[in-house]
């Protein structure tokens, strides 16, 4: 019988120590250290490596075909987007979000979606009659799908050279344990074994796999920092769940650029792809109405039309209220710091209310300039043209500074309709003939007042 013992692991990098230490010698990070009982691995045999009979030898370099596998499509746009163009074989994906985001109706669209593709869906969670009763409401049926309720590695991995598949999903990796070593599920050691064994079955049968994984209340992945290297792609799902919409974003990926971003709206029947989100973030209201700007902004590398509201009011209390909804309640302070002290606006004695309108979080400094316009379009309430769009910095002398790919965000306030964008007039090499819409380009925050207000 293989000797229990207890081992200290330090939950940000996983490295373990015989004794409880307060500062980790690794990764420096303090009261980290958690204490787990483990079982000693039988000699010659390492935790987390299987054997699948395929002896491997050093190549020489040039010796090795650099063609690329081709890619897999999962018939998903927004995810393939995210993913780099599709999913590349024998890679292993973690997708974190918080519970109830989304995360295993995404997956389970994923792996029901008729795209010709044999997948098994393993759900340690979930009974198949649950999962059957969402893939109802989902309203897709594919015999190519096979689900299998199980917790053990051992096992799933059996099931799963008896099966073959095209796709492996995992659900949730926090739920597997493996038999190697006596720590129960959850656990960093486990959630590192088991990572580990999956990896090897990836790269071993050239199978994609997805697990699925769970974010704690700081908002990171659950489990040592080390399951991150371990993995080639970790996709990150975000959202209001007050709101309709989610997004994906790459945190890390191997095979593409993450810089990538997938928008999909919550409904009944699952999620829905969003292929032009700038029309669903921009309301279509036929009344005018203060206090309300559109702003050219790139998420990644994907130019979005979004919607300011903002709302000025006196202090009813005396102390004026600073609140700011999916933008940063400083940078809010700073811009309205701008108004007063540089362009003479009073607006230390008012309430301001700032909302970006779908539920998003925007970091993107050129909405600066309509975050101003919403301000001043409520403070003095006039409304702005419903045909004006911006897209450009505030410095803190009140400057307007130049933004960067200005020319996806022109294209993308062209293609939605508006007839003029203001621009900074230090964005240079912008040849106006290339566009349909009108560029007007400033200097300064005044000059930006007198084109939308007198």
């Amino acid at each position: 019988m293989a000797k229990a013992k207890t081992v200290f692991f330090c939950k940000n990098c996983g490295v373990d120590s015989p004794k409880w230490i307060g500062k980790c010698p690794s990764c420096g990070e303090w009261n980290t250290y958690v204490e787990e009982v483990v079982t000693k691995s039988a000699p010659g045999k390492l935790p987390g490596i299987l054997d699948f009979s395929n002896d491997r030898s050093p190549k020489a370099i040039d010796s090795i075909n650099s063609e690329s596998h081709p890619r897999i499509n999962l018939k998903d746009a927004e995810l393939n987007r995210t993913l780099g163009g599709g999913m590349v074989p024998g890679s292993l994906v973690l997708f974190g979000g918080e519970p109830g985001i989304g995360k295993s109706t995404l997956m389970l669209q994923i792996a029901i979606r008729k795209n010709k593709l044999r997948t098994l869906y393993v759900s340690g969670e979930e009974s198949e009659q649950q999962i059957k009763m969402r893939a109802d409401r989902i309203g897709v049926e594919n015999s190519d799908c096979q689900i299998l309720t199980e917790t053990s590695t051992g096992r799933i991995l059996k099931q799963a050279k008896e099966i073959n598949p095209d796709l492996l999903i995992i659900d949730s990796i926090q739920t597997l344990f493996s038999d190697s070593i006596d720590s129960s599920p959850g656990s960093i050691s486990q959630i590192r074994t088991c990572t580990s064994e999956l990896l090897n079955y990836a790269k071993n049968t050239n199978t994609p796999v997805f697990l699925i994984g769970h974010i704690t209340k700081d908002g990171t992945l659950a489990g040592p920092k080390v399951l991150e290297h371990m993995v080639d792609v970790v996709l990150q799902f975000e959202g209001d769940r007050n709101h309709v919409y989610r997004l994906i974003r790459s945190v890390k990926n191997r095979f593409g650029s993450t810089n990538e971003l997938g928008i999909y709206e919550m409904q009944g029947s699952g999620l829905r792809e969003v292929s032009n989100p700038s029309e669903v973030l921009v309301s279509n209201v036929e009344d005018s109405l203060s206090g309300v700007a559109v702003a050219s902004m790139l998420e990644g590398i994907r130019p979005l039309l979004i919607e300011i509201q903002a709302l000025v009011s006196s202090a009813a209390y005396g102390t004026p209220q600073r609140s700011a909804t999916g933008f940063d309640l400083r940078r809010l302070s700073m811009l309205l710091a701008v108004l007063e002290k540089r362009c003479g606006f009073k607006l230390g004695s008012k309430d301001v209310f700032l909302n970006i309108a779908g539920g998003i979080k925007v970091d993107d400094p050129a909405i600066d300039l309509a975050v101003v316009c919403a301000v001043l379009s409520s403070n003095v309430d006039r409304p702005l043209s419903k045909n004006t769009c911006l897209a450009a910095e505030v410095g803190l002398s009140g400057e307007i500074r130049p933004v960067s790919r200005v020319d996806q965000r022109i294209f993308e306030a062209q293609k939605l309709g508006y007839k003029r964008i203001i621009l900074s007039a230090y964005n240079k090499g912008i040849d106006t003939n290339n566009y349909s819409i009108d560029i007007i380009q400033v200097k300064k925050i005044e000059e930006v007042f007198r084109c939308l207000f007198e």
